[in-house]
């Protein structure tokens, strides 16, 4: 079974508003979003990403979001589903799907497969069906993005990626 991104129908479901046939309160756009790790930079840079608020969030402000961003002891970069970190008790938690798709053809999201209690080693050009969490408990459904790594920044150890999120 796969969730169909981008259609009108499920982007007009914005805000819990229950109303599936309501004009969109968010628009879906393609974001560049940059990340630093969350070890070894200042705590003021963003190292997680919540996909109902289409932003980069601080860790220190907020446990709501979706995966965070990592340069592991052994200097791999990774992404870090909520479940990781020990920061979700859904039975559909946050994970990845990794997809060979090019960013552009990505226009449906899986309901099952995805990476949620792993740690996702990501290089430049990777692609990630990623699902969010659950947002809304009205309607008690996950939010579903694509994301893809653009590059790194070493020195101030950081990523910058593409992502569209069906908000």
């Amino acid at each position: 079974l796969f969730l169909l991104l981008l259609l009108p129908p499920l982007a007009s479901v914005g805000g819990c508003s229950g109303n599936p046939l309501g004009a969109p309160q968010f628009p879906n756009v393609v974001d560049t979003v940059i990340l630093g790790a969350l070890v070894g930079t200042p705590i003021s840079v963003p190292s997680a990403y919540s996909i109902s608020a289409g932003a980069a969030v601080r860790t220190d402000q907020t446990s709501q979001f979706d995966f965070a961003y990592n340069v592991d002891p052994a200097g791999r970069r990774v992404f870090l589903p909520a479940a990781v970190l020990g920061l979700t008790s859904t039975t559909a938690p946050p994970g990845f799907l990794p997809t060979s798709d090019a960013f552009d053809q990505i226009d449906r999201a899986p309901l099952n497969g995805y990476l949620t209690f792993d740690t996702i080693p990501i290089a430049v050009g990777d692609r990630f069906i990623v699902r969010g969490r659950v947002a809304c408990s009205v309607l008690g459904v996950p939010l579903y993005a694509k994301l893809q790594v653009l590059s790194f920044d070493d020195a101030d150890r950081q990523v910058t990626f593409q992502v569209l999120a069906n908000r």
